[in-house]
C-alpha cells in the first residue's frame, strides 16, 4: 500500500536505515519543488486576475466619473460629429484609484510590446495620462515622457534638445513610442501628435487610448500604419 508522502519525515527514519533518509529527502526535494511550482502558477493567476480586475473596476468607475447619455439632446464632440455619448476622461485621471487602475491596464499593453522608448501625447488629455504611466514605471525603466503642445511656444526644450512643441525628456532619432490619448473618435487629435514624432526621426509603435468610441478611429490608425489598443471601448460602458 502506498503511503502519502506528506506523512513521511525525516525524523521518523531510524537513525541507521540510510536508504529510507534518501528516501525522505527525495520526497522532501519533490515537496519543495511542487510547492515552488503551485506559487508560481498562483502568481501568474493573480496577475492575470489583476488585470482583469481593472478593467471591470475602470468601466465601473468611468460609468460613475466620466460619462453622461443624453439621446434627447445630443452633444457636439470635438471631432464636430453629434453624440447621445459623452466622455470626459479628466476626472477619471485625477481619481486615485482610477488612476491607479489606468496605470495597471496601460503598463499591461506596454509590457506586450518590444523595446518602447517613450509614451506621450498630444496636450491636454495625453499629459495626465503620461504622468500616471512615468509614475508607475519600476524605478529601474528607462521609459521617458512627453508632450506635444498644439502650438508651440518659444524655442523649444532648451534643457531637453527638443524642437519647439515638443515637452518633456529628449527624445532622440529612432526611439520607438507609444502616443496616449484619453478618448479617440476618429484618432484626428492622436495622429497629429504621429505626424509630428515621424518628422523628428522618431518610430510609432501604437496608441493606447482610454477609451474608443468606436466611431471610425481604429480605421484611421490602420490606414496610418499605427495599432491602436484601447483599454475600454464604447460597448463596454453602454451596453450596447
Amino acid at each position: 500500500m502506498s503511503v502519502p508522502y506528506q506523512l513521511i519525515t525525516l525524523q521518523e527514519c531510524p537513525p541507521s536505515n540510510n536508504i529510507q533518509c534518501e528516501h525522505c529527502q527525495i520526497l522532501q526535494f519533490i515537496e519543495a519543488t511542487f510547492i515552488r511550482l503551485t506559487h508560481a502558477v498562483k502568481k501568474d493567476n493573480n496577475m492575470s486576475t489583476s488585470v482583469l480586475d481593472a478593467k471591470v473596476r475602470l468601466i465601473e468607475k468611468v460609468r460613475e466619473l466620466a460619462y453622461l447619455n443624453s439621446p434627447d439632446e445630443l452633444f457636439t464632440l470635438a471631432s464636430g460629429r453629434q453624440s447621445p455619448h459623452f466622455f470626459d476622461m479628466k476626472p477619471v485621471m485625477m481619481d486615485p484609484e482610477s488612476a491607479h487602475l489606468l496605470g495597471v491596464l496601460i503598463h499591461s499593453k506596454i509590457d506586450s510590446l518590444q523595446e518602447i522608448d517613450a509614451v506621450g501625447g498630444l496636450e491636454l488629455g495625453a499629459v495626465p495620462l503620461t504622468g500616471i504611466v512615468i509614475a508607475k514605471a519600476p524605478k529601474e525603466s528607462k521609459i521617458k515622457g512627453f508632450m506635444v503642445r498644439k502650438e508651440a511656444k518659444g524655442r523649444g526644450g532648451r534643457k531637453t534638445g527638443n524642437p519647439p512643441g515638443i515637452e518633456g525628456s529628449s527624445l532622440n532619432k529612432g526611439d520607438r513610442i507609444i502616443l496616449l490619448e484619453d478618448v479617440t473618435t476618429t484618432g484626428g487629435s492622436a495622429l497629429k501628435a504621429s505626424e509630428r514624432m515621424e518628422e523628428i526621426g522618431c518610430e510609432v509603435i501604437a496608441c493606447i487610448t482610454i477609451l474608443d468610441r468606436q466611431e471610425g478611429g481604429a480605421e484611421a490608425f490602420e490606414q496610418a500604419g499605427v495599432l491602436l489598443l484601447p483599454l475600454l471601448v464604447r460597448s463596454d460602458i453602454t451596453g450596447e
